[in-house]
């Protein structure tokens, strides 16, 4: 049993787990190192050999407790057959959304176009360096890939498209959820110990839609997850009401933003938490960086939790400082 999963559990721990959003990627030089040398996004995340090398970089560095799968959120709609590109200093561009075709991509289709995201899972999860770790598989939730997928960019702050009214839109949550538990059963089929649920434009949605949007389609992903036998971690970022959420959703975990309160957090939620830390910390001195680590981890002192940030590690990021809140964690 890993450190992470035992958290999950409600068991005592050793020590507290730590890992990080985005923990593989823009700020350390040896990925820059390989991204320079592959220009095509997409491609790179279907190469499974350099996808592995990603994904393992950050515990050749760190004593952290779990890879999470170099990969994209958005290769769900891609596996769709949706035109995905990303652009320098952009972020992803979706082509024309054809919904009446994508309702009809059969299932082996999106398999075969995923595969060499299983084949990353199946060289990461054998490899020496994962013993006593886990491997973090993950989607984009429901709600997430629909603005995606509609808006064909990163709303930012705002989406551009009338998503409510648009022609099919049940048919097309539909196709998006059972291509979702597709590629969370591959996932675990090919060795994902956990499965996080990215709701990154959680907070973009009123209220008043949150049940259709966001707690019903998620709240399938995750029964269907658990019913495979594995933990599901939920990250609704923004979400107005964790509470609510944990209570409808019943996810494993939840992971918070960092405009959140975690005070309110560990008085009002009882499973297991992770994250909170604002990324924008680990930019200042390691003075500040241990006074606001030691805050949440006195917080949750009491409470099931993992240590991890708000949102993803940010690409101006000192890998030292990465190494220096591990310390600071794992010394607790």
């Amino acid at each position: 049993m890993t450190v992470l999963i035992d958290c999950i559990n409600n068991k005592s721990v050793s020590s507290i787990p730590v890992w990080f959003m985005r923990q593989a990627g823009r700020y350390l030089p040896e990925f820059r190192d390989i991204r320079s040398k592959n220009k095509d996004f997409v491609k790179l995340c279907l190469n499974p050999e350099l996808s592995k090398d990603i994904t393992l970089q950050p515990l050749n560095r760190f004593n952290i407790d779990a890879a999470i799968i170099f990969s994209d959120i958005l290769l769900i709609p891609f596996a769709l057959g949706q035109q995905l590109r990303f652009e320098k200093n952009f972020g992803p561009i979706l082509g024309e959304l054809r919904s009446e075709n994508i309702i009809d991509v059969k299932n082996d289709e999106i398999t075969k176009k995923l595969q060499p995201v299983y084949n990353l899972l199946k060289f990461t999860s054998s490899d020496p360096k994962m013993k006593n770790k886990d491997l973090i598989g993950f989607i984009g939730a429901t709600w997430t890939l629909l603005v995606y997928m509609l808006n064909q960019k990163s709303p930012k702050k705002n989406i551009e498209v009338d998503i409510f009214n648009y022609p099919h839109l049940d048919k097309l949550i539909n196709k998006i959820i059972e291509t979702q538990k597709i590629h969370i059963k591959k996932q675990i089929e090919s060795g994902a110990s956990i499965i996080q649920i990215f709701d990154s434009w959680a907070g973009l949605l009123e209220i008043n839609k949150y049940n259709k949007y966001i707690y019903e389609p998620t709240k399938i992903l995750v029964e269907y997850t658990k019913s495979l036998g594995k933990n599901v971690i939920c990250f609704p970022r923004g979400i107005k009401n964790y509470k609510e959420y944990c209570k409808f959703v019943k996810p494993s975990a939840i992971s918070i933003d960092y405009e959140v309160d975690p005070l309110e957090i560990a008085k009002n939620i009882n499973i297991p938490i992770q994250g909170g830390m604002n990324p924008q910390i680990l930019l200042t001195d390691k003075e500040n960086l241990k006074k606001e680590a030691k805050r949440y981890l006195d917080i949750f002192k009491d409470h099931p939790y993992i240590f991890n940030l708000g949102h993803g590690i940010l690409p101006e990021t000192d890998p030292t400082m990465v190494d220096y809140l591990v310390k600071i964690v794992k010394d607790y």
